[in-house]
């Protein structure tokens, strides 16, 4: 491992790159020689502070965006030139390194950018694609467009009205992710792309995906891509947030935003990020939002660390954008529905209690899994020994 060089490119999106350097982080603990964590050239101007361990260094590639993306930019040119662009540049940057006397061992890349593969491919580098969505949705999304079987139809604007996969509910179309879903003003651009990357993954004779979960957590949607040959090792973040005894990791993540200082002291009532947005209609929402808040009723900050705000001993319960709930004809999420979970999760009741039993076990299995001995510790070790 010590002469291994990985690396690892992601799209500047706070959900894109955290995981990607949690796994940097794993790579460097497990004694890899050097792991390079590039992302497009605007996204890395972005980043507030970058975190500084041995062996650790930065990149970037241009995605075509190099002022960054601006609201008015069509989507699909946007993803046509991170394709031409992106994949000129991170061959330019591949041979950079490798003329630096840093040649890259092994090229790991995530959601968005299934052209690397081909890159990778084109100079003989081997690859390997890091799923950051719950392996849950990445089987949805491989039962949508597996090459054989696939159930999406190019020629049918309608989606499927249900998709049972062995093990796991029956899936409305309420319950697919909406990109999925040929009506939803970003299928056009999503469809293409989740498109490409499952089936580049079928026609790669060593593919290997990285998933961000455990074995305890989605045993059956893993077992559903075995043709994939996934390889559970996470969740991926950082120790000192999954073991409160951890106190030596104190790289957590990486901050495309400006953190506000006093969220942590605060969380009373509410607490609410609203990221700094360039339209002029989100500016004018959120300075109508903060005229009518005080920090009686709640607080309003630009960004937070979510794993420091999670795990505040002050914290009941969180809700998720990826909750199944009960939805209304429209498909809409309801406030009366949000406040009937909090109050059975929050309440004094035996749901209540059984829920919470459940979140402490399951806490307890995620720990499990990434500690040594553990399943996802030994599934990336095993990964790492077969690379060697």
């Amino acid at each position: 491992m010590e002469n291994k060089h990985f690396l690892l490119i992601s799209m500047p999106g706070q959900g894109h790159i955290n995981p990607m350097f949690q796994f940097g982080k794993c790579l460097i603990h497990a004694g890899a020689g050097r792991v390079t964590f590039a992302t497009t050239a605007h996204g890395l101007t972005q980043v507030k502070a970058f975190p500084s361990l041995e062996n650790l260094h930065y990149a970037s590639f241009s995605d075509g965006f190099d002022d960054g993306i601006k609201p008015t930019n069509d989507p699909h040119r946007i993803m046509a030139e991170l394709k031409r662009v992106g994949s000129q540049t991170l061959t330019e940057l591949l041979l950079s390194l490798s003329k630096e006397g840093n040649p890259v061992s092994y090229l790991i890349y995530t959601l968005l950018l299934p052209w690397a593969a081909d890159v990778a491919r084109d100079m003989s580098i081997p690859s390997v694609f890091l799923c950051i969505l719950s392996t849950t949705a990445f089987a949805l999304c491989y039962c949508f467009f597996e090459e054989r079987d696939g159930v999406y139809d190019s020629n049918d604007n309608r989606p499927p009205s249900s998709i049972e996969m062995p093990g796991l509910p029956l899936f409305t179309s309420k319950d697919m992710p909406s990109f999925l879903l040929p009506n939803d003003p970003h299928a056009s651009t999503l469809i293409p792309l989740f498109q490409h990357h499952i089936q580049a993954l079928e026609k790669d004779s060593k593919a290997c995906v990285l998933l961000n979960t455990s074995d305890c957590l989605e045993e059956e949607a893993i077992r559903l891509i075995s043709n994939l040959n996934p390889i559970p090792i996470g969740p991926l973040v950082s120790y000192a947030f999954l073991d409160e005894n951890n106190s030596t990791d104190s790289s957590c993540e990486i901050d495309l935003f400006e953190k506000s200082a006093e969220y942590s002291q605060w969380l009373k009532p509410f607490l609410w990020v609203i990221r700094p947005s360039a339209g002029s209609n989100d500016r004018e929402f959120e300075e109508k939002i903060r005229d009518k808040v005080n920090e009686e009723v709640g607080l309003i900050v630009p960004w937070c660390s979510q794993m420091e705000v999670l795990t505040h001993e002050s914290i009941g319960c969180f809700m998720m954008h990826c909750v199944r709930a009960r939805v209304n004809e429209d498909g809409t999420l309801e406030a009366e529905e949000i406040e009937r979970c909090l109050e059975m999760v929050m309440g004094g009741g035996q749901r209540g209690e059984e829920i919470r039993r459940n979140a402490k076990r399951w806490k307890g299995l995620t720990l499990e899994a990434v500690m040594e001995g553990g399943s996802s510790y030994n599934n990336l070790n095993a990964f790492l020994e077969k690379i060697e």
